[in-house]
């Protein structure tokens, strides 16, 4: 069985979203005191169905095809290219950093808090299989199944956190996360993609290959430049500071890496991972336009509040595992001397100690996933050959295509590893899951404020919605 509203979804035009799309904040079942535009609702709040949000819970999470291996192999100078980058072989809806996928979404509503998690590897492909690979063709129960088994509840309670500063900012305080509106939060981990990027990197030719610099160590206090001395630091004299070769001076003087090309670590941040979580709220606004529920980005309860449970504080967070530096530099710059959020135990776990044993291991895990047989992307032979015509077109790419190999790895894995030592975390320079602090907010608005005071085309299809949805 189909919805009646979905062919009117389907047939919305893309251009129309782009250009109708608005923030609309208030929620049916909420009042607003704002002097001459002032509103009292007297209307119960109206949550979204679960057909509604599982198509939006589908939106970022669903597998919708394969990515296309479209790169060259080989340098203009006839030197072999790196073919094998990604993380990845199935695709998302989200333009992703070397197809990572690495942001994931909280959905929170009256019921509760929920990871919303995708799936990966052979999972993926079966997800995609499953069901008709235009999403126009799916019934009610393919959007609510799909939805529900992506789902996995954290808490039976809705976020909650006192309505006032330093926990909301401003007049998001008060129609923020409220009774009947459905928010969906991204978090990014950082770990694996931070990795893959390193590994990348040092897959550069000898000569040319960076150095990996830990741009904090200028930080340290007095009699560091001796210490630097003594432990086989540089100075340079362009930057007339001192900084420190990460992974040690062996790969400076066997000339693995090159000492004038420096890559500082902490300038890097995310690595660019948080750029796909960016993508995903613009699709999600469009499609909340097309659907004609209100939907509002606006800044999310701030960190490091929203990460954590504290029910002696009546604050109800995320519960995430919040790991304390065990070699806090009182020197180091934030977030390097802050507790690391690291992930929620048995549910979602970042590439960090305590849950691999050391960084070596992490850095294993990547290279499993890239090229493992059970992994996401080139080494899983099911995986990789289905965008292909035919899988011989897709063995002869990958055994061309240049692999990650050992001595860059061990280059990575010294590198991850003095991060841990030196800082206690992984990553140093970026929280192991990084909130860029925002978060969207669905809700099928109070029309009678919007009707009201507002030009009625500036909501046409908000006005529609309930005809179309609830009719």
């Amino acid at each position: 069985m189909t919805h009646p509203s979905m062919e009117d979804l389907f047939s919305y035009p893309l251009m129309s979203a782009l250009t109708e799309r608005r923030t609309r904040r208030i929620p049916r079942g909420f009042s607003v005191n704002a002097g001459p535009l002032t509103h009292e609702s007297h209307n119960e709040p109206a949550p979204l169905s679960p057909l509604e949000e599982a198509i939006l819970v589908t939106c970022i999470t669903g597998i919708v095809g394969k990515t296309t291996h479209d790169g060259p192999l080989t340098k203009a100078n006839g030197s072999p290219e790196l073919g094998t980058p990604f993380l990845n072989v199935l695709a998302r809806t989200g333009s992703s950093a070397d197809n990572c996928q690495a942001t994931h979404f909280f959905m929170i509503n009256d019921d509760g808090i929920f990871l919303l998690k995708h799936p990966t590897g052979t999972a993926a492909l079966e997800a995609l299989n499953a069901r008709p690979r235009n999403w126009a063709e799916w019934s009610d129960d393919d959007w609510l199944s799909y939805a529900e088994q992506c789902k996995v509840r954290i808490s039976d309670k809705r976020l909650e956190f006192p309505r006032e500063w330093p926990y909301y900012l401003g007049w998001n305080a008060q129609a923020s996360n409220v009774a009947g509106t459905t928010l969906f939060y991204p978090v990014i981990d950082c770990t694996w993609q931070y990795i893959n990027a390193l590994l990348i990197i040092a897959n550069e030719p000898d000569g040319k290959r960076s150095m990996f610099m830990d741009d904090w160590r200028p930080f340290h206090p007095k009699g560091f430049v001796e210490w630097m001395v003594k432990a086989g630091g540089f100075v340079r004299p362009s930057m007339k500071i001192p900084y420190q070769p990460i992974g040690g001076l062996k790969y400076v003087r066997n000339k693995f890496v090159n000492k004038d090309n420096v890559v500082p670590i902490g300038f890097g941040h995310t690595l660019r991972t948080d750029y796909e979580s960016f993508f995903y709220f613009q699709n999600l606004m469009l499609l909340g336009q097309a659907m004609g529920l209100g939907g509002w980005i606006h800044g999310a309860v701030f960190t490091p509040y929203i990460w954590q449970k504290e029910p002696a504080k009546d604050w109800h967070g995320l519960g995430f595992r919040m790991e304390q530096p065990k070699t806090l530099k009182p020197w180091a710059p934030v977030p390097a001397s802050q507790p690391n959020p690291v992930g929620i135990d048995g549910v979602l776990e970042g590439l960090t100690p305590p849950y691999v044993k050391s960084m070596d291991e992490a850095v294993d895990k990547v290279m499993e996933m890239k090229y493992g047989p059970n992994g996401s992307a080139y080494g899983n032979p099911e995986v990789w050959s289905s965008p292909y015509r035919n899988k011989a077109d897709a063995e002869a790419y990958v055994a061309k295509g240049t692999h990650i190999g050992d001595r860059q790895v061990q280059y990575v894995k010294d590198a991850c590893t003095y991060l841990y030592e030196t800082y206690g975390r992984f990553p140093a320079h970026v929280d192991a899951f990084y909130s860029g602090g925002m978060w969207l907010q669905f809700s099928h608005l109070e029309m009678e404020y919007y009707d009201r005071f507002f030009d009625p085309s500036q909501y046409t299809r908000q006005a529609a919605h309930d005809g179309l949805w609830h009719g």
